[in-house]
C-alpha cells in the first residue's frame, strides 16, 4: 500500500543527492520563491534545482566550481544566491518556516525568553581586495570570524550576526539584538553568560529592548569536565545542529554577507527537516 510513510521513504531513497529537497521539504517553500521578473528572457532553470545547488553547496562545503554538471551552472546558482538574499526570499522563507516550527508544537509565533551565544570559526587562506578583514579571538586563540547567534527555547535560530573574531561577544551580542526590528514584539527574557555581564552590555540593551531581562548562567567554580550549564546548553545543541553543514565548518567566505547567508541557509535546512520527517 502507498501510504505516506512509503512515499517519505522512496523521495528520500530516490535523490540526486542526499542534500536535495524533498517533495514534502519543497511544497514547503515552493509557494515562497518570487516569480521571474516580467520583460526579458523567460527563466530556464527550474526553481526546485536552484535550491538544490544551494543546498548542495552548503551540506558540501565545496567550491562553486565544483557544483555538479547536472544541477545548474555556478554562476547562475550563484547569482540566485545573491538575488534571494538581497530582495529577502530567504527572509521570507526563514520567517514562515519558522512560524511553522512554533505551530507544530502549539506555540505562539513570537517567543518569549531567548538565549545568546557566539562561536569563532578559524578563516581560510584567502586574499583579494574586497575581502572583509578576519579577527584574533584571544580567548580561544583563532583567527577568522565570530558567529553571534540568538535561538529561542526549541534551539531554532532567531537572528545572526557575523563579525571579525576581535569583536566581544557583548559588542557583538548588542549588534545582533539591534537588528531584530520588533520582530519577536514578546521577548521578555534573554539567557546568556559571562561574557555579557557587566554594565556596558547591559546600558546599551535598554536603550533598544528595554523589556527585554537579562539573565546570566554561570559555570559554577566547583565543576570539573563538561557540565551541561541550565538553557546555554540549548545554543550549544544548536551550534552542533549548524555545524553539520560542511560549509560553515571553516570560514570560507570573502564577505561577512555571505557567511550571514550560508547560516540563514543552514537553519531553513534544520526546519525543513524538523518539519517534514
Amino acid at each position: 500500500m502507498w501510504t505516506a510513510e512509503n512515499r517519505a521513504k522512496y523521495n528520500r531513497d530516490h535523490l540526486r543527492y542526499p542534500s536535495d529537497v524533498t517533495d514534502a521539504e519543497w511544497a514547503q517553500i515552493a509557494p515562497l520563491i518570487p516569480p521571474a521578473r516580467r520583460g526579458g528572457r523567460r527563466r530556464e532553470v527550474v526553481d526546485r534545482d536552484l535550491v538544490n545547488g544551494l543546498m548542495y553547496v552548503l551540506s558540501t562545503g565545496c567550491q562553486w566550481r565544483y557544483i555538479p554538471k547536472d544541477l545548474p551552472p555556478k554562476s547562475t546558482v550563484y547569482r540566485y544566491f545573491c538575488d534571494w538574499s538581497h530582495d529577502g526570499t530567504l527572509d521570507r522563507i526563514h520567517h514562515a518556516l519558522y512560524v511553522k516550527c512554533r505551530e507544530k508544537l502549539d506555540l505562539e509565533a513570537s517567543p518569549t525568553a531567548c538565549i545568546v551565544d557566539s562561536q569563532s570559526v578559524k578563516s581560510s587562506e584567502k586574499g583579494g581586495p574586497r575581502i572583509d578583514p578576519p579577527g584574533f579571538d584571544a580567548g580561544k586563540l583563532i583567527k577568522g570570524k565570530k558567529r553571534h547567534v540568538l535561538v529561542d527555547m526549541q534551539g531554532l535560530l532567531l537572528q545572526g550576526l557575523i563579525t571579525s573574531a576581535d569583536v566581544q561577544d557583548r559588542d557583538g551580542g548588542i549588534a545582533l539584538l539591534s537588528t531584530l526590528f520588533g520582530m519577536f514584539p514578546f521577548l521578555k527574557k534573554l539567557f546568556a553568560d559571562s561574557a555579557y555581564q557587566g554594565p556596558v552590555f547591559h546600558t546599551a540593551l535598554a536603550t533598544i529592548l528595554p523589556n527585554l531581562e537579562t539573565e546570566i548562567v554561570r559555570r559554577s567554580d566547583a565543576a570539573k569536565g563538561f557540565v551541561a550549564l541550565p538553557k546555554r546548553w540549548i545554543v550549544e545543541r544548536s551550534i552542533g545542529w549548524l555545524n553539520r553543514c560542511r560549509r560553515l565548518a571553516k570560514d570560507w567566505e570573502n564577505l561577512n554577507l555571505s557567511a550571514f547567508i550560508f547560516l540563514r541557509l543552514a537553519s531553513i535546512r534544520l526546519m525543513l527537516r524538523k518539519l517534514c520527517n
